[in-house]
């Protein structure tokens, strides 16, 4: 299974009762993170999943309100006492941007490792036991989607097993995909479980453009947490001009992708009440949720 938590909601700033959008993802006891606004390890401490199990942290892009609360996140990581290196990943210049900031945080007990995306194709890194994808997409800057994707094993075959007289102690270990070693053979998963089934699949993409690329790398997501700028199709001049996107572009690319759920997000400090366009994105994509801080989902096979 898989735990999600939308952290905050906001774009550009945050506002009482909306901090700006970041989400965590927490598996086997592992935790990534999404984009870290001014504040983000407060709606983080209020979560009550710790600190110390980050492990790595993706940025869409270097827009003030998805970075700016790095310094402060990595001192109360480091508080909760990680001496483990943790990952930061993004697209070009993450280095540059993160030695700027850092200035008034320089020394944190843990290592932190880089990798820097290109700008111009999809990528592929794996995460503990999560595959994490990227993909750029049309921001004002270099951007990037993220999708991260569980794997699910073959069913064991019981019958094939009996078949190659493999010993019951070690079904286990193949069904946990292990290779075992015989005194007189290797055994190996793939001689037991059948075809890879479908897994859990988490896309997260903001501040775009709806661009062909981004439906298919998305595509057959459990759980869509899409932007949505603004609400009202009136909108469409100055989404398209700040690149960004509105409710109905937000449900289009759910239907596109045949997503199993939506979560709105980066809303327009303007944008006081999206409660009131929530049917505007339902009217399209009906399993569409409106984020909101702290909004959880615990997702399973």
């Amino acid at each position: 299974m898989i735990d999600v938590c939308l952290l905050g909601s906001g774009g550009m700033m945050p506002l009482p009762g909306r901090w700006l959008s970041a989400l965590v993802v927490r598996h086997n006891g592992k935790m990534i993170l999404i984009d870290c606004g001014e504040g983000t390890q407060i709606p983080l401490k209020m979560l009550g999943w710790g600190f110390k199990a980050i492990e790595t942290i993706c940025f869409t892009h270097y827009h003030a309100d998805h970075i700016a609360g790095l310094p402060g996140l990595l001192l109360s990581i480091g508080n909760s006492g990680k001496k483990e290196p943790l990952t930061l990943i993004g697209p070009p210049g993450l280095q540059e941007v993160v030695k700027g900031i850092m200035t008034i945080a320089p020394e944190v007990p843990f290592e932190l490792h880089f990798e820097e995306l290109p700008a111009g194709e999809s990528q592929s890194l794996c995460a503990g036991d999560m595959e994490l994808r990227s993909l750029p997409v049309d921001h004002s800057i270099p951007c990037l989607a993220y999708t991260m994707e569980l794997k699910r094993k073959g069913k064991f075959d019981v019958q094939k097993a009996k078949k190659l007289s493999i010993p019951v102690e070690h079904w286990g270990l193949l069904q946990k995909g292990e290779t075992v070693e015989l005194p007189d053979r290797t055994l190996t998963p793939d001689m037991v479980l059948g075809e890879m089934r479908k897994g859990l699949k988490i896309s997260y993409c903001t501040d775009t453009r709806p661009v062909e690329a981004l439906a298919g790398f998305i595509r057959k997501s459990d759980l869509l947490v899409c932007e949505g700028m603004y609400g009202e199709d009136e909108k469409y001049l100055k989404a398209v001009e700040k690149k960004h996107m509105l409710f109905s572009e937000a449900a289009k690319l759910a239907v596109q992708s045949e997503a199993g759920e939506m979560w709105l997000t980066h809303y327009s400090p303007s944008l006081s009440e999206p409660e009131k366009y929530l049917d505007v994105a339902r009217s399209i994509f009906p399993n569409t949720i409106l984020g909101e801080d702290l909004l959880k989902k615990t997702l399973h096979f």
